[in-house]
């Protein structure tokens, strides 16, 4: 993360708040930062099942499923079913 440091002359520059700026890139920096953590540990967990026998594929679409509200997943399958049938898929 870089550190930027920010005259006074420059806080006044264009009617923008600069120190209220500063301090929201610098927290999305920091939970950039967390969130790659995060994702590092979800792959942990990914490889960790894989290593016993689950498939990493397969666990993905059940966690986007489970995100779903049972309308949104009904309305993903109609669709879906529809788009291959359509393609002679089905």
């Amino acid at each position: 993360m870089r550190n930027i440091e920010v005259t006074q002359e420059e806080h006044q520059e264009e009617g923008i708040n600069h120190e209220a700026l500063y301090q929201y890139i610098n927290r999305i920096e920091r939970l950039e930062e967390e969130k790659a953590d995060t994702v590092k540990v979800i792959n942990d967990v990914y490889s960790e099942a894989k290593g016993n026998g689950f498939d990493p594929k397969i666990m993905k679409e059940i966690v986007k499923i489970r995100k779903k509200s049972k309308e949104e997943q009904e309305e993903f399958e109609t669709i879906l079913e529809l788009y291959m049938k359509a393609l002679g898929m089905k």
